[in-house]
């Protein structure tokens, strides 16, 4: 295997990509394309604006805020209000309703709770509707829907330390008041476009894959796709043979592997015994993190490539030397390029779908649908890399290069605002003790200990994946961190403190173990193609993660609740 021609190979394929404008080549969904704010699905409905208090507020409708919405339940927390800026539960997957969303985790680890709300999903990688149903039940069953309030943005969080609580006010007029706050906004929630010129002139049809527009018929309409990454894959099968001719405007092939979906059986799921689905979660976060473990129970794309999640994840290969981890990377980037060859009749068409970059450079996709829908003399591929994305529009266009498509409608498949929250990217303003503000605190990066909480902001707790540890299925990692948030609150009432917050030197020393334990992904995504994963082709420097990886920091949080880390550094009465 010639490594040096296939980095060369690599390397052009990237500066063809890389764009000085970085990311921002995208644009937020204001001005013009305001109406991404609002709510396709559910009517707004006005109310009076409420005054009243809670004891906890979950800031976020989906899984995580669920899951810390139901632990805390079970943890006895009677008064529990959620608030989300959509009309129901589901967080993403209420978003998302764009035709053939399924979920590329297994379901049956992926959807959490199913023993709990008793469910066993239809399908291995169950589809969009269905998971929204299930995040509908856990509302259901640990009665979160009581105090709920939907379609309202909190605005701004401001501790009281007299009445040690906290003042939240909302787009709503709302003034509430709660003792503990738990954001769970998610960081997959804001929209974004293409900053493409002349984008505002076109008259035809417009939306993003997370408003679908059910309304509009795409019958005998010539349709652009923008995007071709893990939603594209997924929508474009599903819209060629509807529309009259479909375009799939593409910057970078993604990488598409066997799905191999089929429903479950019947007869496999009749027979689980009780406590089946954590073992399995177990394993498959075991298996793809490169934890200790003689089984794989899931058996699929991603468990089968652990070494190789591990560069992007923690920055390290399972033991194997860079040169071999390299080397196992080709092998597995040449079975998912010869697919192509195989699958796509047209060899110029082959081309350009086979992606030139290492494994874990973007998500992994997986289909069975996506490079069969390329033989089909209604769909035509338009590649964008060599002239730098597509070049404009006009009122009735998509132009590339100097070559125009003439199109009804264009449906932008370009993701979201990945990793800015609303407290991150300051939309949340926080002001904790003495007014001072958390982005102020965190002037030179995170400061939390375990991701959790800060030192000055009581009372305060944060899901996510900064400062602590990761996986690509991350309702796993939510899970775990839902459970720990609860365990100290419910601590908290048996010992009837008031205010929970870590102490300055507790925050220290943890941040001072994320500097020493994060990994170095830096050299690795610098030679990416541009995504997401890197920024655009600009990797931050600076690693939030613990790098020992998820399974080692969960059994970490355990070891602290039941060996003394709360008596030593938590509680502030």
């Amino acid at each position: 295997m010639d490594l040096q021609a296939l980095r060369s190979k690599y390397k052009a394929e990237r500066d063809r990509r890389i764009r000085p404008d970085g990311a921002t080549q995208y644009q937020r969904t204001t001005g013009e394309f305001g109406y991404y704010a609002t709510d396709p699905y559910t009517p707004r409905t006005e109310r009076e604006p409420l005054t009243d208090r809670v004891e906890a507020l979950v800031i976020g409708g989906g899984f995580g805020g669920l899951l810390t919405g139901a632990r805390l339940r079970q943890a006895g927390v009677g008064s529990i209000r959620m608030l989300d800026e959509a009309g129901d539960f589901g967080g993403t997957w209420y978003w998302n309703r764009y035709p053939g969303i399924h979920c590329d985790i297994e379901s049956t680890v992926y959807m959490p709770l199913l023993e709990e709300v008793g469910y066993v999903p239809k399908w291995r990688y169950a589809p969009g509707e269905e998971i929204r149903q299930h995040a509908v039940a856990i509302a259901e069953h640990f009665g979160l829907y009581d105090d709920a309030v939907f379609q309202t943005r909190v605005t701004e969080l401001r501790w009281d330390d007299e009445a040690a609580e906290w003042t939240v006010r909302t787009d709503r007029g709302d003034v509430m008041r709660a003792r503990w706050v738990i954001v769970s906004s998610g960081t997959l929630t804001q929209p974004k476009l293409p900053g493409i010129p002349g984008i505002e002139s076109f008259r035809g049809h417009t939306f993003h894959t997370s408003r679908w527009d059910s309304g509009y018929d795409l019958a005998g309409k010539r349709v652009g796709v923008v995007g071709t990454g893990a939603t594209g894959i997924q929508v474009i099968p599903q819209i060629a043979g509807t529309a009259e001719h479909l375009y799939v405007f593409q910057r970078t092939p993604t990488s598409v592997d066997v799905r191999d979906n089929r429903p479950i059986d019947p007869e496999w799921a009749a027979n689980l015994e009780p406590g089946w689905q954590q073992k399995r979660m177990d394993n498959f976060l075991a298996v793809v993190t490169g934890a200790e473990t003689d089984q794989d129970m899931v058996g699929d794309g991603w468990t089968s490539t652990p070494a190789l999640q591990r560069t992007f994840l923690v920055g390290t290969g399972s033991g194997l030397s860079d040169e071999e981890l390299e080397e196992a990377d080709a092998v597995k980037m040449d079975e998912i390029r010869a697919r192509v060859a195989t699958v796509v009749d047209d060899p110029a068409t082959a081309e350009l779908l086979k992606p030139w970059y290492r494994y874990m450079c973007k998500r992994p996709g997986f289909s069975d649908l996506y490079l069969q829908t390329f033989n089909r003399p209604d769909v035509t591929l338009v590649d964008t890399a060599d002239v730098g994305g597509i070049t404009r529009m006009t009122e009735n266009e998509v132009v590339v290069g100097e070559t125009a498509y003439p199109v009804d409608c264009v449906i932008f498949a370009t993701g979201f605002e990945v990793g800015v929250s609303g407290v991150v990217s300051g939309t949340l303003p926080v002001y904790g003790r003495d007014g001072l503000p958390l982005l102020h605190h965190w002037a030179k990066g995170p400061r939390t200990l375990h991701g959790f909480y800060s030192h000055g902001f009581p009372n305060l707790f944060h899901l996510g994946s900064m400062q602590n540890a990761a996986s690509v299925n991350f309702v796993h990692v939510l899970q775990e961190q839902a459970g720990h948030i609860a365990a100290v609150v419910a601590e908290a009432g048996k010992r009837g403190v008031q205010r929970v917050e870590p102490t300055a030197e507790a925050e220290e020393s943890w941040v001072a173990t994320i500097r020493e334990t994060a990994p170095d992904t830096f050299t690795f995504q610098a030679e990416c193609t541009p995504g997401y994963y890197n920024n655009e082709g600009r990797p931050r420097p600076v690693s939030h993660s613990y790098g020992p990886g998820p399974v080692v920091f969960h059994e970490l949080l355990r070891r602290w609740r039941t060996e003394g880390g709360m008596d030593e550094v938590l509680w502030n009465a």
